[in-house]
């Protein structure tokens, strides 16, 4: 879970790059999973497929405009490469080593046996969540699991914005609708874990786990929204 809260710290500080107070163009109010009607706003570009050349991107989709629901074999294409990326298995490495390091589970031990255990389990973790979020639950209940960037306004209006995809997302057919895909696929993701993490079982564990991850999901789309403003200053910098 150490890299789960790692990775929400980063994604607040993507606000050090956009300035909140910063307006790119006129605001229009806009619903979380509705297309902002900003005639000023940049054509959708196709998204890099990892940020920071780790953490995988497979799931965002540049805009709203040209809405096409995706079939059950794209929801499933998406979970698998989003799970067999590179970088998935070296942000379980990293959070492995940090689980063994603070000793997180004892069971596991220490060594290579024990880090090992770390490894697997925490590789666990995403993968059954990406599953679980992007895949089965999306497909059973007609959701579409990408997010989708909106790129234009003051800074706090796209961090709130990405914050509320967390809670609303788009069916198949286009409306909005709760995000039961989020809630749902996470809960059983955690429950899951109960049956190799043997020293967290209890129910507070179980919600703590379940926070803990829908807010490393949240912090994640913020990450998404800001990450080609990110890759274009970094890009200048390079140059």
């Amino acid at each position: 879970m150490s890299y789960h809260i790692s990775s929400v710290a980063v994604a607040l500080l993507v606000l050090s790059f956009a300035s909140p107070s910063q307006q790119v163009s006129p605001e229009v109010p806009v619903q979380p999973g509705t297309i902002a009607t900003n005639p000023s706003a940049a054509p959708a570009q196709s998204e890099r497929k990892r940020i920071f050349g780790i953490i995988p991107n497979y799931r965002t989709a540049p805009s709203l405009t040209d809405f096409e629901p995706l079939t059950r074999r794209e929801k499933f294409k998406i979970a698998t490469e989003d799970s067999v990326d590179p970088g998935t298995f070296i942000l379980a490495g990293l959070s492995a080593g940090v689980a063994q390091l603070t000793n997180a589970n004892r069971s596991f031990g220490q060594g290579a046996a024990g880090y090992g255990k770390y490894f697997g389990t925490a590789y666990g973790d995403l993968a059954i969540g990406n599953y679980m979020t992007e895949a089965i639950y999306p497909s059973l209940l007609h959701q579409d699991p990408r997010y989708f960037r909106r790129g234009s306004g003051s800074g706090w209006s796209r961090f709130r914005y990405a914050v509320g995809q967390i809670i609303w997302t788009h069916r198949d057919s286009g409306d909005t609708q709760f995000n039961y895909s989020e809630l749902i696929g996470n809960s059983t993701s955690v429950a899951i874990s109960n049956a190799y993490y043997s020293d967290n079982r209890t129910a507070s564990d179980a919600v703590s786990k379940l926070g803990i991850q829908v807010g490393f999901d949240a912090a994640a789309n913020v990450l998404k929204e800001f990450w080609p403003d990110l890759d274009r200053k970094f890009s200048r910098k390079r140059r």
